[in-house]
C-alpha cells in the first residue's frame, strides 16, 4: 500500500526533517560563533598618535593597518602622525587620542604631575637615541675629546646618563639645531642621532661615520612605548589588549615584509623616500631592538618591572624625578603578561 505524502506548508516526513532540522541547527550555531568573534563585532574605535612624521620606526602600526590586523580584532584604527609641534601627552588627557607613543621619562615626569598615564606595551627593548660620529671613533669613550652637539631637550634625558659614564663635561657641548653643516665640516664634532636620520643624510653625503646607540651601554628606557590613559585601561581593558596585541603582530609581520605598511607611510608622509625607508628598516634589524632582551622569550611589546624601576632611579639620580613619584603608576604588566607575540 502507499503511503500519502502530505503537500502541506511544514510537513515533511520523519526521515526527512532531520536532516533539515540538523542544517538549520548548525546554520545557528555558526551565527552564534560569528557573532561572537572579533571581526562580527561592532568595531572598537581608537585614535592612535605617533610620535612623529610617519617613518620605518612606526612600521608596525602602519603594517597592522595597513594589513587588516587591526580589522581582525575588532578595532577601528585611525593613525595619525605627530610632529614637532604636537604634544602627544596634552592630546591625550584631552582625550583628543587614545593612545600615543610615548617615553618612559615623559611618563614618569606625568606620573610626577599627577597625570592619569599609563604606559601598556613597548614595542621596541632599547630606545632609539644614540651618537653620529665620524669613522675614526672607536667607541663612545672616545667623545671625551669632542665637541658634541646636543639638542636642548636631550640636557635633560640622556644627556646626564651619558655625562656621567664617560665623564663628560658641559663645556664640550654646542647646542644641536638639527642642521648636520656643523659635524660635516668638522671632523671634531659628534652629535646626538636617531638611527634612521642622521646616519642615513651621513651615508649620502658619503661621509664615513659610526653611530653608537646608547641603550647598547646600558641606558635604560625602553622604545616607541604605547601609553593610554588609567581611564581607558579601567574601562575597557580588552580593547587596549587587542591593540597592543595587533600591533605587535604588526611589528613582526613588519620587519618580515613591509611593503603595506611601506605605502602608507608614504601616504601620510610624502617626503619619506623608499631608500630611506629601507635603511631605516635595515637599522631597526641590526640594533635589534624588537626582539632582543626579553623579547626572545617572553615576547614582543613585553616590559619588566626592573627596567622601570632602573629608568626612575636614573632620573631620581639626576634630580630628573622626585624620589616620592608613585613610579609605579606609570606602566601595568597586565596587558603584555596577556600577550605572547614571538618575533
Amino acid at each position: 500500500m502507499t503511503t500519502a505524502v502530505s503537500t502541506r506548508p511544514g510537513f515533511c516526513r520523519p526521515a526527512l526533517r532531520r536532516p533539515i532540522l540538523r542544517r538549520l541547527f548548525l546554520a545557528a550555531a555558526a551565527s552564534l560563533g560569528l557573532a561572537h568573534s572579533p571581526a562580527a563585532r561592532a568595531q572598537d574605535k581608537l585614535t592612535f598618535l605617533t610620535s612623529w612624521y610617519a617613518q620605518a620606526e612606526h612600521g608596525g602600526f602602519y603594517q597592522a593597518l595597513a594589513t587588516g590586523l587591526y580589522k581582525q580584532a575588532g578595532l577601528d584604527v585611525t593613525i595619525k602622525m605627530g610632529g614637532p609641534q604636537v604634544n602627544g601627552m596634552q592630546l591625550l588627557t584631552a582625550g583628543q587620542a587614545d593612545l600615543i607613543i610615548g617615553y618612559d621619562f615623559q611618563v614618569l615626569s606625568g606620573v610626577e604631575k599627577g597625570l592619569p598615564v599609563v604606559t601598556v606595551a613597548a614595542s621596541f627593548q632599547k630606545d632609539l637615541q644614540g651618537m653620529l660620529t665620524h669613522g675614526d671613533v672607536k667607541s663612545l669613550a672616545d667623545v671625551k675629546s669632542k665637541t658634541i652637539l646636543v639638542a636642548g631637550n636631550n640636557r635633560t634625558s640622556w644627556w646626564p646618563w651619558l655625562k656621567s659614564k664617560y665623564d663628560l663635561t658641559d663645556a664640550q657641548t654646542r647646542p644641536y639645531t638639527f642642521n648636520l653643516q656643523p659635524f660635516f665640516a668638522d671632523t671634531n664634532v659628534v652629535q646626538q642621532a636617531y638611527p634612521s636620520s642622521e646616519p642615513f643624510q651621513a651615508l649620502k653625503k658619503g661621509l664615513p661615520h659610526k653611530f653608537f646607540l646608547f641603550a647598547d651601554e646600558g641606558y635604560p628606557p625602553y622604545g616607541t612605548s604605547i601609553v593610554t590613559t588609567q581611564g581607558l585601561l579601567k574601562a575597557k581593558p580588552d580593547v587596549v589588549k587587542r591593540f597592543v596585541d595587533a600591533s605587535m603582530k604588526g611589528w613582526v609581520s613588519y620587519l618580515k615584509n613591509p611593503a603595506p605598511g611601506n605605502a602608507l607611510i608614504k601616504q601620510d608622509n610624502p617626503n619619506m623616500s623608499d631608500e630611506q625607508i629601507a635603511f631605516g628598516i635595515s637599522q631597526l634589524k641590526a640594533l635589534k631592538v624588537l626582539d632582543s632582551g626579553d623579547a626572545a622569550t617572553q615576547g614582543v611589546g613585553t616590559m619588566t618591572a626592573a627596567r622601570w624601576k632602573a629608568t626612575r632611579d636614573y632620573m631620581v639620580k639626576e634630580e630628573l624625578l622626585k624620589p616620592d613619584t608613585p613610579w609605579q603608576q606609570a606602566f601595568t604588566l597586565d596587558i603584555v603578561k596577556q600577550v605572547k607575540v614571538l618575533p
